[in-house]
């Protein structure tokens, strides 16, 4: 992500073309709002136990995800591709994710403390 990220910022930032520049900036905004929306997953699927909410925000970083290689992919191809194994590992979390919610009714909190029993 981080090489990727170089490659079309530099790529971007030193091109004449006003069309390739303004595709840089705009998937610089992108990249950190997918660097957001990375950071809040963790803690609402394991944190907070809300597999709904969580499936939600991967759902959008996978979309945006997309949307960032395509945008950089114009401004340098190598940059795109190098966003495609993370593509795949997020279309695979998100599998995930939506399993794990789905089999457990959406609703990771029954589970999620474990009970002591007092033997008599």
């Amino acid at each position: 992500m981080g090489l990727s990220a170089h490659l079309a910022w530099t790529n971007g930032a030193s091109s004449l073309s006003p069309a390739t520049s303004s595709l840089a900036k705009q998937g610089a905004t992108l990249y950190t709002i997918q660097l957001g929306l990375n950071m809040l997953f963790m803690p609402l699927f394991f944190g907070y136990n809300r597999p709904v909410a969580a499936l939600t925000d991967i759902v959008t970083l996978t979309g945006l995800n997309g949307w960032l290689i395509y945008v950089w992919g114009r401004v340098d191809q190598r940059s795109g591709w190098l966003l495609a194994p993370y593509l795949g590992w997020l279309s695979f979390a998100t599998y995930l994710c939506a399993g794990t919610g789905y089999l457990n009714d959406w609703d990771l909190r029954k589970n999620s403390k474990p009970t002591i029993e007092k033997k008599d």
